[in-house]
């Protein structure tokens, strides 16, 4: 099936009459505020609760990571969706309704224990999410290449967005559970939507369109079988990274992690989204084919594979830092690599197939690990198979080539 396209927003870059865009990284970090509701909260904050609700509401290791799998399934099929809801309704409306689709779908969490209702709930925030993760991410790829000298570094704020509520929801969570005790996950869920609506205010004080003008989705063709080997990369490390952070919470406290502990390995996570727009710049400006992100990747493996090592507090630390800074430079290498090797027009066809393979890789990560731990009875098999699948993820991303020169959009 040939990935979706999107309609492509213009920006003056020749044009003496339409003035610049004003402050580039603000609008980007504004932008991102899409993602940590729908990513950063949305999803991730999901491990936080597992283990309350897992045993509040008697689930399984299979059905906790059903959870993540329908969420993946619902940014699967938004991300598919998203070409057409962006022309129906133009990109800043994609972005505000499907922010407001992901707080909607956070009070619902709130509001019941049934599995059926969680799960719905669970596939509107993966609507929701993607809807403002993709119109986002491309608005923030075509702002940073009004800056080509710092193009790198601008459409990395927008993917360290997530950080913000992974380090947010780690300092929330955590202690409110403490507070109010076993039981209380729905109050988090509450805790968090309050929190969502906050950030999702200055979405809507941003205007869009007063500096973009958008044309048709271009209908340039994008061939599979060249970066073939790179979209299994890109699957694999779907696969392999949900996992750590679906059930990583869940090993700090099996190891007898408080509170504190847990909010201070979550919160190292989301602060290290702040380090990669600088740790990884020189990488993401390797024009080799797939060697930035495979070193990324490789990076990524070498954290989620530290707790093997050791369950103390400073190996814990520490793999919470190695992973979350490679972690958030994964999706930015990626959107690099499509960059290098592809003329602008081909840009949206080819970030949608890089979408599709990773939300496929997504979906399936999280109940099969689930299952795995069911059947051989620990947490430490997760992580083993988590670790496995990112450097396997690295190993065929090393093995990408380059495609052809991507053609200049700025002389």
């Amino acid at each position: 099936m040939e990935p979706a396209t999107l309609p492509q927003p213009e920006y003056p870059l020749h044009a003496p009459d339409r003035p610049p865009i004003p402050h580039p990284a603000r609008l980007i970090l504004t932008l991102s505020l899409a993602a940590t509701v729908g990513l950063g909260i949305g999803r991730f904050a999901y491990a936080l609760v597992l283990p309350d609700m897992r045993e509040t509401l008697g689930w399984s290791y299979s059905a906790a990571g059903f959870m993540n799998t329908i969420n993946a399934v619902g940014y699967l099929v938004g991300a598919l969706m998203a070409s057409r809801l962006i022309q129906r309704i133009g990109w800043a409306a994609a972005i505000r309704l499907g922010t407001l689709a992901c707080v909607a779908a956070l009070a619902t969490c709130a509001l019941t224990g049934n599995f059926v209702a969680l799960s719905l709930a669970r596939l509107v925030l993966g609507l929701g999410a993607a809807a403002g993760f993709v119109a986002g991410g491309a608005l923030a790829a075509t702002i940073a290449q009004l800056r080509p000298e710092r193009a790198n570094f601008l459409l990395s704020l927008f993917y360290a967005g997530p950080g913000i509520g992974i380090l947010a929801s780690g300092l929330i969570a955590p202690f409110t559970l403490q507070y109010f005790g076993p039981g209380s996950w729905w109050i988090v869920w509450w805790a968090l939507t309050l929190l969502s609506v906050a950030m999702t205010i200055p979405l809507f004080l941003i205007r869009i369109e007063s500096s973009v003008r958008f044309s048709e989705g271009s209908h340039a063709s994008f061939a599979i079988l060249p970066v073939l080997i790179y979209l299994a990369g890109y699957f694999l490390f779907g696969a392999g990274y949900i996992a750590y952070m679906t059930f990583m919470i869940a090993y700090v406290r099996d190891g007898g992690g408080g509170a504190a502990a847990q909010a201070a390995f979550w919160s190292l996570i989301g602060l290290s989204a702040f380090v990669t727009p600088w740790a990884w710049r020189g990488v993401l400006a390797l024009d080799r084919g797939g060697l930035a992100t495979a070193i990324i990747l490789g990076t990524n493996a070498l954290g989620a594979a530290l707790p093997m090592l050791g369950h103390s507090p400073a190996w814990l630390a520490v793999s919470a830092v190695v992973f979350g800074v490679a972690f958030f430079a994964v999706v930015g290498s990626t959107t690099a690599f499509v960059r290098f090797n592809y003329p602008p027009e081909v840009w949206p066809t080819a970030i949608a197939a890089m979408t599709i393979s990773f939300g496929v890789g997504q979906t399936l990560g999280p109940i099969v690990v689930g299952a795995i731990t069911d059947a051989l009875g620990s947490l430490s098999y997760a992580l083993n198979v988590s670790a496995a699948l990112l450097a396997l993820g690295a190993v065929a991303a090393l093995c990408q080539r380059k495609v052809g020169a991507a053609k200049q959009s700025v002389p």
